[in-house]
């Protein structure tokens, strides 16, 4: 899978990691939806629609 186009700080990652794990708690996100839930943070971020996938695992990991 190609790498996002813009570069993601550690900063960044992790609010984004912070934000998802709000995001499945406040709204109740069933497992099974967490990484689709991520994929959509991560395009919002980068603008891009090639997604990490080294980074798409370190935000759903438990």
């Amino acid at each position: 899978m190609p790498q996002p186009s813009i570069p993601i700080s550690a900063f960044d990652s992790d609010i984004l990691r912070n934000a998802f794990i709000k995001s499945v708690i406040e709204d109740h996100v069933p497992e099974h939806r967490w990484r689709e839930l991520a994929s959509d943070f991560i395009r919002d971020l980068t603008g891009s629609e090639d997604v990490d996938a080294d980074l798409l695992e370190w935000i759903v990991r438990k």
